[in-house]
């Protein structure tokens, strides 16, 4: 019996949900159970429990997917390659070419199949590789949220630049999702930062002052004392310094590309009593109880290692006693899953956390803590040291050094498990040796392509003007309504298989996305825009895009579009602009 992989079945694949790596593992199902169906698999009666997976295999004179079988040995008594030839025989492919080799099935597309996925890519436009993964669940994310003392540091950036890039692949995959900055503005940092800004005020007005250790001594403050000065305020000098800190950090935000939904202030929790109410209902829980004149929460009853103070013998809560408050107040205003971004110092945090979450009555499992490694900055081929109390290098600087784009795409570049370091004089390069530029080029190159196939030509003779390779209005519909006539001369090998190529990366798209969301990695998106530039610019060198056969032309002007479309649809969930010149 053959299995006919016709149109029906075909067309699965060109649309934004099914990726080819599931449309050959439903093919080889197909076949698998046809096979069983007609007795060619020995012993085997059914599939339940086996999962295939799709992989590229590490020779591609093989072909471009290959599905391995031996797992249906054990149960069907065959060996392998027996296994394979039997499944294959069920396939009658359309499009593309199977073969068999030992345990594989092995999947070569042909240029049929190569033409629908650049047609899709063209079709769906921004919506291309979009899916829905969260179904509408509502997410909050939380990053950054850093004390209002002072600028950002380097590790913020980083924070920052991940927090609003998986927020916008959360949403490009289906999620609901609302991005928090939580203001950590009560506690002793407040009273510190009041105590610094009134020394650096009095020693603007000539006055020899003692720093006492742990003030805060930036620079920064230096020109807050002054518009403390020029305003005149009457406010005290934590509640200006409060303010012209966080002012400073929300105007940094909005250049870095970063915007919140909310500012959430932790004195609000204070103002509302609801510190005192989540105590209480800690309590009511059976959840506290008191020792040497503190409170104490039976955090040891869940997954913690040893029971927490919230409430010290002096009276003053610490500052777990607020973020449980603070989380209690996110699950009440109906958020379903929690994201919080963390520095790796802050890992034995978690644990209390979880613990109080399920103390409440809530699930802990419906918080997600992504822990971060740091940054180091290195400039001239030294490791720049950063501080808040010493001169720093802050995050400010580093921007006005490189540039947003750069920033963001270096901050994303790694997995956040990792350290970071961040080459600023790389960084600032306008070649091939710096990623961001690298796929920025691809993508203006792309647009100059299709500019330059619509502008008049020049006889390079002559100097007389001649019509264009396309007009622009034939374009425009091109790209409106796409048709392939043929993507390359089947004699110009490197030409064909460098289209191969290009387009199998492109429909890699969808599965980065995918794996940038269940993985929250958004660096999976940055090496995937590397190695889509690498293949365009790859194509480019051996591709003649506009030439005198219009119909090839047109075809290969839908190649360059679609990849121009795919880079902009993965900076933008980077966050990272994508110029049509430079």
């Amino acid at each position: 019996m053959y299995i006919i992989i016709g149109p029906e079945l075909a067309n699965l694949l060109y649309n934004s949900f099914m990726m080819i790596k599931d449309f050959f593992i439903d093919a080889v199902k197909t076949a698998v159970n046809a096979a069983i169906k007609d007795n060619k698999l020995g012993s085997l009666s059914d599939i339940n429990g086996i999962n295939f997976i799709c992989e590229v295999p590490k020779n591609p004179e093989f072909g471009d997917f290959s599905v391995n079988v031996s797992s249906l040995a054990r149960n069907a008594k065959m060996a392998p390659p027996l296994i394979a030839k039997a499944v294959c025989e069920c396939i009658e492919p359309v499009d593309f070419s199977v073969n068999t080799a030992a345990g594989f099935i092995n999947f070569k597309l042909e240029e049929n199949f190569l033409k629908k996925i650049v047609t899709e890519i063209i079709s769906e436009g921004e919506n291309y590789g979009k899916i829905n993964l969260g179904n509408g669940k509502k997410v909050n994310i939380e990053y950054v949220s850093a004390n209002p003392t002072g600028p950002f540091h380097i590790g913020h950036g980083r924070w920052a630049a991940l927090g609003s890039s998986l927020a916008e692949i959360l949403k490009f995959t289906g999620h609901s999702v609302y991005q928090e900055f939580y203001i950590n503005d009560a506690g002793n940092q407040i009273n510190k930062l009041a105590m610094s800004l009134e020394l650096r005020v009095k020693e603007l007005a000539g006055k020899k002052v003692e720093w006492p250790e742990d003030a805060y001594r930036g620079e920064y403050l230096i020109d807050c004392a002054k518009r403390y000065v020029e305003s005149g305020s009457d406010e005290s000098y934590g509640e200006f310094a409060k303010k012209d800190m966080l002012r400073l950090q929300k105007e940094l935000l909005e250049k870095f590309n970063t915007h919140f939904d909310c500012f959430f202030s932790e004195t609000t929790l204070y103002k509302n009593h609801e510190v005192e109410k989540c105590i209480e209902a800690l309590n009511q829980a059976g959840k506290l109880y008191e020792k040497d004149g503190a409170v104490w929460f039976r955090s040891t009853d869940y997954t913690d290692d040893q029971d927490r103070v919230l409430k010290k013998s002096d009276g003053t809560n610490t500052y777990l006693t607020a973020d449980i408050a603070y989380h209690k107040n996110k699950f009440d205003r109906g958020f379903e899953h929690l994201i919080n971004i963390w520095g790796a110092d802050h890992h034995g945090y978690i644990p209390r956390m979880r613990a109080s979450i399920d103390a409440l009555g809530y699930d802990s499992n419906n918080l997600e803590v992504l822990l971060g490694q740091l940054v180091n900055i290195i400039q001239n081929g030294e490791t720049v040291r950063m501080g808040k109390r010493k001169k720093m290098v802050t995050l400010d600087e580093l921007v006005d050094e490189v540039g947003v784009d750069a920033t963001r795409f270096w901050m994303l570049i790694r997995s956040i498990d990792t350290t970071l370091d961040f080459d600023v004089d790389l960084a600032k390069q306008k070649n091939d040796q710096n990623p961001v530029f690298y796929v920025q080029y691809a993508h203006a190159r792309c647009c100059s392509i299709l500019r330059r196939a619509t502008e008049n030509k020049l006889d390079t003779e002559s100097g007389e003007e001649l019509p264009p390779f396309i007009q622009k209005e034939e374009l425009d519909s091109l790209l409106l309504v796409p048709k392939i006539s043929g993507l390359y001369e089947e004699d110009d090998v490197k030409a064909k298989d460098a289209a191969r190529r290009l387009i199998l990366r492109l429909e890699e798209f969808k599965s980065a996305v995918i794996g940038a969301s269940k993985n929250r990695a958004p660096y999976l998106l940055c090496s995937y825009a590397i190695n889509l530039a690498n293949d365009f610019h790859h194509f480019y060198n051996f591709t003649r895009v506009l030439s005198d056969n219009k119909e090839l032309t047109k075809s290969r002007l839908l190649v360059v579009a679609s990849v121009r479309n795919v880079l902009a649809l993965a900076l933008k969930l980077l966050k990272v602009s994508a110029p049509e010149k430079m």
